[in-house]
């Protein structure tokens, strides 16, 4: 300690500066001499996922699962009701009425609700979510340049996490809650490494109105707190708090607001409910073991994520905050989406493995110190770590969906495309529609939308897709029978072209509506 009370060094991971150290770092602060790269790699990724996404959505490759479901919910939040997705609660049985919040615990979209008085559509989502997304980057910067010491391999870290696949997957698929995931994980991870107690725990107060599961990570950043001195009382009020939480949101909040808590039970392989799990662990824990790589695509998953980091980020603690939503996703037997590389599941624990890498790599710059005597080679090992971790990301690109950027077909539109767009246009504004899944979202802002399902629903007007299969139907000959059982009850063909059919109740044979 100085003789101004001031720490040194960075024990645990929290910042401990001298007095002559702080004062020449107040003076010329990072943002000062280091923010246009970090601007220049944060706005170009911005841009970036903007780019992905709306080109998806303007190419009729975005879906009512999951977009529409999330526009309907902020819309709602914006006119200040309850977040109600008709198009959720009609196709899966909940009633016209059914709020998000019974499907998922996720109150912090409401934060985007103001952004749907300048612009009501879904194109609003896809655009907020680009910005979060890049916005991590920021304190993943500030983290890794303090652990790190240097600037230019934290500029490494921010590029590895913006090319990263769970981030680009996470852009590239409609919208979801995971946006806001990276974001407030970074800024709790750096809010630990600066030492303010208070902005952690804001941090994990906000990750908690993500989504019901993020009681998950915090519990598990508990843990690693629990094993650090100074620490210890607020990560065991983290890992307490952060179990409590998920198990109320998900068997209180979320059946309160007309779900089910067994809803997303996905587990059957190892038991009916959560005690014959626990059973099942405590006698027959090869069965829990071989359920992690059941199928083997889980075990390409993980070696994907921890990819990112060249393993390092199996040399910290840090790892054990994202081992409970791994865990989570690994052991589950239904819902393959959730263990898959694609989709947004990832973009939760993303970050935590990234700083984990930085905190990994940290460990091994100060052991080969001791060892070795100097800084040289410790640093060396620092830069090339830091370049292989981008570059590791720079390599997984063709494979992902940031290849479509530089793909002409992505902005270009064929026949089918085309004649989606005219499809649209013959439904009038206010309408009720049950529209194909794809083409849902170009119908989103400007009417009330159902999903055009497998149960008939006899909306005013249905778009239709007979040309090729779409969620949730079997087959294309089970979309045909569909459109020719509309047409036998009366309702009239308004548009028909490259496989859409645009229809429009009429009267049946009795006179009456269908």
């Amino acid at each position: 300690m100085t003789a101004s009370g001031e720490h040194t060094g960075t024990r645990d991971g929290v910042v401990r500066r001298s007095a002559g150290e702080a004062r020449r770092a107040d003076a010329r602060p990072w943002w000062r001499r280091d923010r246009a790269v970090v601007a220049v790699i944060t706005g170009v990724a911005a841009v970036g996922y903007a780019v992905l996404s709306l080109a998806k959505l303007a190419g009729f490759r975005a879906g009512a699962y999951d977009l529409v479901i999330f526009d309907q919910a902020v819309r709602s939040y914006a006119r200040f009701g309850l977040p109600v997705a008709i198009v959720k609660g009609v196709h899966n049985d909940f009633g016209p009425h059914f709020s998000v919040l019974g499907d998922h615990w996720s109150p912090i979209l409401a934060v985007l609700a103001p952004l749907y008085w300048i612009h009501d559509g879904p194109e609003t989502l896809l655009v907020a979510q680009a910005v979060l997304l890049a916005g991590a980057a920021v304190p993943l910067w500030v983290f890794a340049r303090r652990a790190l010491g240097g600037s230019a391999a934290a500029h490494l870290v921010a590029v590895a996490y913006v090319l990263s696949w769970p981030v680009v997957e996470t852009a590239a698929f409609d919208f979801h809650e995971a946006a806001f995931a990276p974001l407030l994980t970074a800024l709790l991870l750096e809010r630990r490494q600066a030492g303010r107690r208070a902005h952690v725990a804001l941090a994990a107060l906000a990750l908690l109105c993500v989504k019901e599961d993020m009681g998950l990570l915090v519990a598990g950043f508990g843990v690693v707190l629990v094993g650090q001195r100074g620490w210890r009382s607020l990560g065991a009020s983290f890992l307490v708090g952060g179990l409590g939480f998920t198990w109320l949101a998900s068997q209180v909040l979320i059946p309160l607001f007309g779900g089910r808590a067994d809803y997303y039970w996905a587990y059957g392989a190892l038991g009916a409910d959560a005690p014959a799990v626990v059973r099942t662990a405590l006698t027959d824990p090869l069965a829990v073991l071989a359920q992690l790589g059941t199928p083997p695509v889980k075990l390409l998953t993980l070696a994907l994520l921890l990819g990112t980091t060249l393993l390092a980020a199996l040399l910290s603690p840090l790892m054990l905050a994202a081992v409970p939503l791994l865990a989570e996703r690994m052991l589950a037997s239904s819902f393959p989406n959730w263990w898959v590389p694609e989709y947004h599941y990832n973009a939760f624990v993303i970050v935590v493995v990234l700083a984990a890498g930085v905190d990994g790599v940290r460990r091994l710059r100060e052991r080969r110190t001791r060892e070795r005597g100097g800084p040289a080679a410790a640093g060396r090992t620092v830069t090339a770590w830091a370049a292989g971790a981008a570059a590791f990301a720079v390599v997984t690109v063709p494979f992902f969906s940031l290849s479509d950027l530089a793909d002409p077909a992505t902005y270009r539109h064929d026949a089918r495309q085309r004649a989606a767009a005219e499809a649209v246009a013959v439904v009038p504004d206010r309408a009720l529609v049950e529209a194909a899944n794809n083409l849902a979202p170009a119908l989103s802002g400007r009417g009330t939308v159902l999903l055009w399902d497998r149960t008939p629903r006899w909306a005013p007007w249905v778009v239709a897709d007979v040309g090729r299969r779409t969620f949730p139907f079997r087959d294309v000959a089970e979309q045909r029978a569909r459109v020719r059982m509309l047409v036998e009850r009366g309702y009239q063909v308004r548009f028909e072209r490259e496989g859409y059919v645009v229809l429009t109740a009429g009267r049946s044979s009795d006179g009456r509506r269908p």
